[in-house]
């Protein structure tokens, strides 16, 4: 079923300045993704977790379909730590990269025990250190699990939005991210990540934009139809 878009405020012309046309992008998102949140399934940190850890090249969907049987058979960080590679590599097959999947979240398990004592560590520092983790994931943790912004979501949506939107000129993530930052209040950079990730999904995709139909399009220097 298509989702029916809300009508939005009349666009803002192209020539507002930069900080100006964030704003009004922000309150445009805002109300076309009002019920923007992780798409990942989950009940608690440490699931949600794992669940970005094997979100690396695989879609949340496909995601969703393995974590059930997985959250079934590890219920905590030292059932993570104590599977066999071989059996975490079955369970997580299908979302790709599996042996490295499997590998860094039996060894994120292990630091955990080891350096936290079994609790997900809440500062971008500690979590962007574990194994297989870094700061894309922890972001990803820190907002959703525990409502902690140090950073913003980067991903292939968020970075590719970003730049056809003209918030920043940067391919480097690091870099996107210090440029929507600046852009967006720090309360707000967990849902922005969300809103740009929905609409890149729902509107905006990689080979074939909707320009046609982006209620974005008149605020979007890349859009092809205004």
């Amino acid at each position: 079923m298509t989702q029916a878009y809300p009508k939005l405020t009349p666009n803002a012309p192209q020539t507002k300045s930069l900080g100006k046309r964030a704003q009004t992008l922000r309150r445009q998102l805002k109300i076309l993704y009002a019920n923007a949140h992780c798409e990942l399934d989950y009940k608690n940190p440490l699931e949600l977790l794992v669940a970005t850890i094997l979100s690396a090249q695989c879609t949340d969907v496909r995601v969703n379909q393995v974590t059930p049987l997985l959250f079934e058979r590890c219920r905590c960080v030292h059932d993570y730590a104590e599977i066999s590679q071989d059996a975490l590599e079955k369970i997580v097959h299908s979302t790709g990269f599996f042996r490295n999947k499997a590998s860094s979240i039996r060894k994120t398990a292990a630091v955990i025990i080891e350096r936290h004592g079994g609790i997900i560590p809440q500062s971008l520092r500690e979590l962007s250190a574990l194994p297989g983790v870094g700061r894309k994931t922890a972001n990803v943790v820190l907002s959703n699990a525990f409502n902690i912004h140090e950073g913003i979501v980067v991903d292939t949506h968020v970075g590719r939005l970003a730049r056809r939107l003209g918030l920043t000129v940067h391919q480097e993530p690091v870099k996107i991210e210090i440029d929507l930052m600046k852009l967006f209040k720090k309360e707000e950079w967990g849902i922005l990540s969300h809103w740009l990730i929905w609409h890149g999904r729902r509107r905006c995709s990689a080979r074939k934009p909707d320009c046609e139909n982006c209620e974005l399009r008149q605020l979007c220097p890349s859009a092809t139809i205004l």
